[in-house]
């Protein structure tokens, strides 16, 4: 293990919080400009959808090819491809040629990019970081993230109000070009490869698939995960919907909203990220769950003068996320061999984002007819009740046990 590897992780922190930002930047500026052309819901959906799709249908080979190949150069060339794409989306713009299914299009390529970086960032960390600091990293991962989506959606719409489309895009390239600059600087190891480098990618999907199954207590925790995403990332659109329609509030309060629970992910990330914790991670992710279910279902209840007890029920939902985040993140860095972190990231990510996108095309429907409130109050009892379910299960308990 690299002595060094607080000081490679401040220079990659460094390149990938400018990338993050920008991109949160450019994707509400991207929302804004949707809303203002076209002020459709359904817009939204698809291009949510857009940017999902290309992740479920080629994220499990993405894991055995970042498995296979150098994972810095996976970052590298997944960034300028992303820069790239949203480059030629702001050319469309300046020649005023752009039409929906031009960005359509380009958000499924960038989505492409990021199904190889994530899982490669991801699959990297346990070879650069002591064992010990895993969940502490990715904590820390979460300030990051959440920063950037506190500010990024602030300075989006100051963005977009004062330039066009073209030249805020262009942000996005100049973030992504940063954290490409700052990987040069950085040595990140391979794991060990197997005698038999010659193999079919196939089976090395499968094999990922197995080094989870085998396990009956990991592959539990993450049925468990992809059960509870299947709810919240559909609620998560509800959210600027609930603010305006249900609490009569403005397009202003629900940037407030959306800000606040990044605001409560970043609270929940520094305190995963200020040291190393003796606990069992696996209680942690279903204490999380429990706590974000009871915060759905509370924001449900609320009556429509409630906006400002939603708010501090959103501030919970983003810190019970971000715990869950940085446990099941650490949780399965710690549990996976790293020559099989990338095919298992990879996979997880497209088989959680399935559902997820089957329950985004229902949501608005679903919401029409039983209604905002109610909708938060079934997700947020399902989501309360898997928590339960989910202590009771032993052969999950105990893969993280700690003897103090």
């Amino acid at each position: 293990m690299n002595n060094n590897w607080k000081r490679t992780f401040a220079i990659i922190w460094s390149g990938q919080f400018f990338s993050i930002l920008t991109s949160s930047l450019v994707n509400f500026a991207i929302i804004i400009w949707l809303s203002l052309q076209t002020g459709s819901a359904e817009i939204l959906a698809y291009a949510a959808i857009a940017g999902m799709l290309p992740q479920i249908l080629i994220g499990p080979f993405t894991g055995a090819l970042i498995d296979r190949w150098n994972r810095k150069r996976i970052m590298m060339l997944a960034d300028t491809f992303i820069a790239l794409c949203t480059f030629i989306l702001a050319f469309l713009f300046w020649f005023d040629i752009a039409e929906l299914w031009h960005i359509f299009a380009l958000l499924a390529l960038r989505s492409i990019g990021s199904s190889f970086h994530s899982p490669a960032m991801q699959a990297s960390v346990p070879l650069l970081a002591p064992t010990e600091q895993l969940t502490r990293i990715a904590g820390i991962n979460q300030i990051i993230s959440s920063v950037s989506q506190i500010a990024g959606p602030a300075l989006g719409a100051m963005m977009i109000a004062i330039w066009d489309i073209e030249y805020v895009l262009i942000f996005d390239v100049a973030g992504a070009l940063i954290a490409v600059t700052s990987l040069f600087f950085v040595y990140i190891p391979d794991p060990e490869k197997t005698e038999n480098s010659e193999r079919h990618i196939i089976k090395e999907m499968k094999e990922g698939a197995m080094v989870v199954l085998r396990n009956k207590g990991l592959s539990l925790v993450f049925l468990y995960s992809i059960i509870i995403l299947f709810f919240i990332i559909p609620i998560s659109v509800l959210f600027p919907l609930m603010t305006i329609d249900y609490f009569n509030g403005t397009g202003f309060q629900a940037g407030i909203i959306e800000a606040i629970w990044s605001v409560g992910a970043l609270a929940g990330g520094a305190v995963m990220g200020a040291k190393v914790y003796k606990v069992n991670r696996v209680g942690l992710i279903n204490w999380s769950y429990i706590l974000l279910g009871a915060a759905f279902m509370a924001s449900g209840m609320l009556s429509p003068n409630g906006f400002l007890w939603f708010a501090v029920f959103t501030g919970l939902s983003g810190i019970a996320g971000a715990v869950y985040n940085s446990a099941f993140t650490g949780l399965v860095q710690t549990k996976i061999d790293p020559a099989a972190l990338g095919r298992v990231f990879s996979t997880f990510y497209a088989i959680a984002l399935l559902p997820s996108m089957l329950g985004l095309i229902g949501i608005g429907s679903i919401a029409d007819s039983i209604g905002l409130n109610t909708s938060f109050i079934i997700s947020g009892l399902i989501i309360i009740i898997v928590g339960i379910i989910a202590f009771f299960t032993k052969s999950s308990m105990k893969i993280d046990r700690v003897d103090i």
